[in-house]
This record gives structure tokens, sequence and C-alpha cells, in this order.
């Protein structure tokens, strides 16, 4: 299990090779990477931060780690999110999934990402051109979530 919350970016590459280092039984590996986005409106000076509070954030990403693990028979996962001021084009999340099967690597990994963007615990800052602002809950991630049940 890997679950981090750093400010340092982090390499797809590696950290893929040391999830599946020890393990010949995983069949397949599930990745999505979320990248910070262009701010609408921003203009030259965009940038995101991203604020939690540590232990409460750890701890909630290893539960979401476990209900995922708890679903599907999963060999490994690491979840690593970054937090401080990152700007568009900047990696701020990476989700693993590993597991005997695609079916299950897939699936795990896309309720690791539903999950994070509804319940972890993050606030999230952008700043552009036209001032600074909290970003607010989507709709559509809580609908999201609502799939799993």
């Amino acid at each position: 299990m890997a679950v981090r919350v750093q400010e340092a970016d982090f390499d797809i590459a590696a950290e893929i090779a040391a999830l599946t280092a020890t393990d010949r039984d995983i069949g397949a590996v599930v990745s999505f990477t979320g990248l910070v986005r262009e701010i609408a409106g921003g203009g030259a000076d965009q940038r995101m931060t991203l604020e939690h509070y540590p232990a409460m954030t750890e701890r909630a990403l290893a539960e979401i780690e476990a209900q995922a693990r708890a679903r599907w028979p999963l060999s490994g996962v690491a979840i690593i999110h970054r937090v401080g001021p990152l700007a568009p084009g900047d990696n701020i999340v990476l989700v693993l999934a590993a597991s005997r099967h695609r079916h299950a690597a897939f699936e795990a990994a896309a309720f690791l990402m539903d999950y994070l963007k509804t319940r972890a615990p993050f606030w999230k800052k952008e700043a552009g051109a036209s001032g600074e602002a909290w970003v607010d809950a989507r709709e559509s991630d809580e609908a999201a979530v609502a799939r799993w049940g």
C-alpha cells in the first residue's frame, strides 16, 4: 500500500515499478493521473493551492483504499495526492490499482478517484488575474460516487 500526501511531484513509471516489483501474479495495472487545468479567465499568473490537515487526510485516504480492497481482489494500490502550490499542467493526483485481472483494476481505479473527489479532505483555492477563490464541490462528482452505492 502506498498512500502519500506530498508537495513533491511523482514519477508515474517509478510508482508502477514499485507497485509491481515483488508480485508476479499481477495481470493488470490501471492508472489515473490528474493534472491541474487552466483556470477560465486566469491569465498568465494562474495557480492552485491545495490545503489539508495531514493526519486527517492520510487517514481518509487509507479508509478509501481499504474500501476498494474490500470490494475487489486487488494486489496493490497506490494513492499519491499533491498539496501546496501547483500550476496548470502539474500532476496533482496518481491512483494505481493492480489486480490479477483488468476488470477489478479498472473498477477499483474508478471507485478510488470518485471517492477521492468527494470524500478526501482537501481544500482547493484557485488564483489568477481575477483574484482568488475557493473551489466548491461539483454535483457531477457526487453523482459519480452515488453509483457505487
